[in-house]
């Protein structure tokens, strides 16, 4: 039998890790018991998404995390903003010294037809799935950046694919899944791997989501224990991973790949209308389809104008 990979000595952040069941707690518990030092942050309740019963709890995550002998201290500051995510990489710091290990995990879904959903509903999925994300990930990086290492997991979903009523989760998760694959070209060269993880379990989220007699949340309850999608993010985590920018399904068990892939498509001079219609089947054929990879390119070939970050805010 092979050595266990364990985490000791690592310090490691997973946002939205106060619901029980939740996939955030199954991945701090499973991050501690193979030896990380956890940050386990949740606000606790959301008043404005609608569903949920009782409250998320922080502090008893990081309490059964120490009641088993691992190390873990609770954080509820909130995504949302950036001095919540500054603060809640802070905790890390203050706790423990340093941070090598960021699990974006925290996120509001609500589902609604596109015509109904709010335009106030659909900020807040952003604000919190994508730019909580952000926030966590702005904090974390020079630090990550000045110790040559990092290990940052973005939670995404299926529903980036294409999902009907969930028009605002599905953004900001394929928003999320975009800003994974710019931080992994950006973070390879400084030690630090950026990749995201597509989950599905029952949570809190999903018996909040879906109706009581929900077939899909029957199914969930039934099969699919969050502990099962830990394993994956756990590996993606560790320092022997050299995975960079993929996207892993991990439910129930089941762990795959998604990834961008694009055809060969065609390449006529003077293209017109009349063409791209002829030669859709050709365009649009998948075979000898190719993948594509983070960018791996010098961008200091592009001469991109310098960036001051006062004139922006002026």
């Amino acid at each position: 039998m092979s050595d266990l990979l364990r985490f000791d000595g690592r310090v490691a952040v997973v946002t939205g890790a106060g619901g029980n069941p939740s996939l955030g707690r199954a991945h701090a518990m499973l991050l501690a018991e193979r030896g990380a030092s956890v940050v386990v942050n949740d606000i606790g309740h959301d008043p404005e998404t609608p569903g949920y019963t009782g409250r998320a709890d922080a502090e008893a995550v990081a309490q059964e995390i120490r009641e088993a002998g691992g190390r873990a201290v609770a954080s509820t500051a909130s995504v949302a903003s950036e001095a919540g995510g500054q603060a809640i990489i802070d905790t890390a710091l203050e706790g423990f010294g340093r941070i090598d290990i960021l699990v974006n995990n925290a996120a509001i879904s609500i589902g609604a037809p596109f015509d109904v959903m709010t335009a106030h509903d659909f900020d807040r999925h952003v604000a919190i799935n994508l730019m909580g994300a952000y926030y966590c990930c702005r904090a974390a990086w020079p630090h990550m950046k000045a110790q040559g290492y990092g290990r940052i997991v973005n939670s995404t979903s299926f529903s980036m694919t294409g999902f009907a009523d969930q028009a605002a989760y599905a953004t900001s998760k394929g928003g999320l899944w975009s800003l994974t694959r710019a931080l992994a070209a950006e973070g390879a060269r400084l030690g630090i791997q950026v990749n995201a993880m597509s989950p599905g379990a029952f949570t809190r989220m999903v018996a909040a989501m879906l109706e009581e007699d929900s077939p899909m949340l029957q199914h969930s309850r039934a099969n699919l224990p969050p502990e099962l999608s830990s394993p994956a993010l756990a590996w993606l985590c560790h320092e022997d991973c050299k995975a960079n920018g993929e996207c892993i399904d991990s439910v129930g068990g089941t762990v795959q790949r998604t990834f961008i892939g694009r055809t060969r498509g065609i390449s006529m001079p003077g293209l017109t209308i009349e063409d791209v219609a002829a030669q859709w089947d050709a365009i649009v054929a998948e075979d000898e389809a190719e993948t594509l990879g983070i960018a791996s390119f010098d961008t200091s070939e592009w001469k991109i104008r310098p960036y001051a970050a006062e004139s922006q805010n002026a």
